[in-house]
């Protein structure tokens, strides 16, 4: 994710802090600072949300080793202010899977509050009023108190919480992926209004939660939607075949004569035969403006460039584009280069398919 610092790795998973989580402790501590308290109860403040968000990177553990065990490799975590986003490579397809991968993360919370409750209650500490003592708990009490929030917050059956896709794993034991996720999103976004008029009457936060759950469902609904829209094709049916390729020693201005004349953007570099590197429009503008138009290609070219087979499934090619954050992939075949794959070109084949599917609709509709 984008303007984040890496602040460790463990498990093989890489954990990032986003640039505007410092925020958060600044809003946790100026307050207290401003209405006479010492540093000391500020820095406490700040070591509790600390501590909180350890118990989130967990929680995000969960759900990343719950995957692992399924095959499926998490990029990385983030810490946001709102919570923690753990990147999955993808969800899992079966419905039981998808079940264990979203259960794991608040099941890491029930154990976190489990375990906090057994120290409580050993070390002959008074138990927890779960938030009712109106700011006097103790640090282990307001921790514990906090973790089985986090559990109740995220079983709210609303996407993008684990909830959400809880129901959605157990409404696709019953019906396709597309239409299980539509149902879930629906009673998500029904959920998030409720949030939304609640949040004028009690508290302003309920209405940015609102809107997250909100506009989160709706793109769960679409990305499902779209993947279901491009099942049963491949990438070869899709991709673009009239496309020029560079070499590394040709010049910049190459790749400007040759994006004039032809309109196309993005460029697999290919040396002997194999795709080597990939220039895109945003690379060449940084380039020229750099190095001048007859630098070589080589000095900017993207060399750790990803490639995908043509037979590969088009929606897992269309996921591969989302997890490397680019615009175009090279499609290859044993090694070759034989095409383009463009979120263009497949926002276009897929509105081709669409009519098509229309005008067959159609067709079947007079023969009866």
């Amino acid at each position: 994710m984008k303007w984040s610092w890496k602040i460790g790795e463990f498990l093989g998973i890489s954990v990032y802090m986003h640039a505007t989580f410092p925020l958060l402790l600044a809003f946790v501590a100026l307050p207290v600072l401003f209405d006479g308290g010492d540093l000391w109860n500020a820095l406490s403040s700040v070591l509790f949300v600390l501590v909180l968000f350890v118990c989130v990177v967990l929680h995000e553990y969960g759900h990343a080793l719950a995957a692992r065990r399924y095959g499926i490799r998490t990029q990385d975590i983030t810490l946001l202010p709102i919570g923690g986003v753990a990147r999955l490579e993808r969800m899992p397809e079966k419905p039981s899977q998808e079940l264990v991968v979203a259960a794991a993360g608040p099941l890491v919370n029930v154990v976190i509050a489990a375990l906090l409750f057994t120290v409580m209650w050993f070390a002959g500490v008074t138990l927890p009023t779960l938030g009712l003592g109106w700011g006097n708990e103790s640090f282990l009490e307001q921790l514990l108190t906090i973790n089985i929030a986090l559990v109740v917050f995220n079983m709210i059956p609303a996407f993008p919480m684990d909830g959400g896709r809880i129901l959605r794993a157990l409404l696709a034991t019953r019906m396709d992926h597309a239409r299980a996720t539509r149902y879930a999103a629906w009673l998500g976004q029904g959920i998030a209004v409720l949030f939304g008029i609640a949040g004028f009457f009690v508290n302003p936060l309920l209405v940015v939660t609102a809107l997250f759950i909100f506009f989160g469902a709706q793109a769960e609904a679409e990305m499902a939607q779209n993947r279901a829209n491009m099942s049963g094709f491949t990438v070869e049916q899709a991709m673009r075949t009239n496309i020029r390729a560079l070499a590394p020693y040709e010049w910049l201005s190459h790749a400007v004569d040759h994006s004039v004349a032809t309109g196309q953007q993005d460029f697999p570099i290919v040396e002997n035969g194999r795709v080597v590197g990939m220039l895109t429009r945003n690379t060449l503008m940084r380039g020229l403006q750099q190095f001048g138009a007859y630098a070589p290609i080589s000095a900017i070219m993207q060399s750790d460039v990803t490639t995908i087979e043509a037979e590969e499934s088009l929606a897992d090619a269309s996921e591969t584009m989302q997890e490397n954050q680019v615009r175009a992939l090279p499609v290859t075949h044993n090694g070759a280069l034989v095409g383009l794959l463009t979120l263009e070109g497949i926002r276009e084949f897929l509105r081709v398919q669409a009519a098509l599917g229309r005008m067959r609709h159609q067709g079947t509709q007079r023969v009866v």
